[in-house]
């Protein structure tokens, strides 16, 4: 669901007047930004098994039987394994603490290995949760939300940009004293990714597992234009 409140718009002028101003028109630039915010529809958890042995081999074993477990964890959530990916293996070595007249030396090894799991359903993402520390992954790194598709927001983004920087030319115009022609130049310097805004998360569990809020989305959009300045 994309909300309809119009966020503030920044602006960027600058004035231009050429040396040869019979030869050419000066320039207004400005530049505006539109965002809409939006409600995710997806999240991406990053959770895995850290484990430690006396030798490399001890910890890998170790870290692979439970990580078999939080495999089978996500597919009894009904994650596909498409939406599975290892994002995170590493065999460290572990070592002593330094001691006074004693070099440091190695005193086992850890074992890391993380995956980051898509989840569609957003009303078993704490499931999801419960279900991968009960089946023995010992550490969740973190839940990042975002959206299936964003055209609709990003569309609706640039619809505000145009409009905040059509709107922001005029007020210049009126200001200045001056007349505005056409617009001779336009680009789109990009937006931002999607991402949660802490400031405006919904406080709401999705159900009587561990609590996770979703909050807002915000899609942006920057638009630069130049319009010409008539005599």
């Amino acid at each position: 669901m994309i909300r309809s409140t119009l966020l503030a718009s920044s602006v960027f002028l600058a004035l231009s007047t050429p040396a040869f101003a019979q030869e050419e028109p000066g320039r207004l630039s400005l530049s505006a930004t539109g965002e809409v915010q939006a409600a995710p529809d997806l999240a991406m958890v990053q959770s895995g098994v850290v484990s430690e042995g006396r030798t490399a081999a001890e910890a890998l074993n170790a870290n692979s039987r439970l990580m078999a477990s939080v495999f089978s964890a996500l597919d009894r959530a009904g994650i596909e394994r498409q939406d599975v990916q290892t994002s995170n293996l590493q065999v460290n070595p572990v070592w002593s603490n330094y001691s006074s007249g004693e070099s440091r030396r190695i005193t086992g090894y850890q074992v890391t290995n993380m995956v980051t799991a898509r989840v569609d359903d957003l009303d078993n993402l704490g499931g999801t949760i419960d279900a991968l520390v009960s089946s023995g992954a010992n550490n969740i790194q973190g839940v990042t939300f975002g959206l299936e598709d964003d055209s609709a927001a990003r569309n609706e983004a640039r619809r505000r940009a145009v409009a905040a920087l059509r709107q922001t030319a005029d007020l210049y115009a009126t200001a200045l004293g001056i007349e505005l022609g056409g617009l001779i130049e336009f680009s789109e310097s990009g937006g931002f990714s999607p991402q949660p805004r802490a400031m405006l998360a919904r406080t709401e569990s999705f159900d009587a597992s561990t609590p996770v809020a979703a909050g807002q989305l915000t899609v942006s959009v920057t638009i630069n234009g130049v319009y010409a300045i008539e005599d």
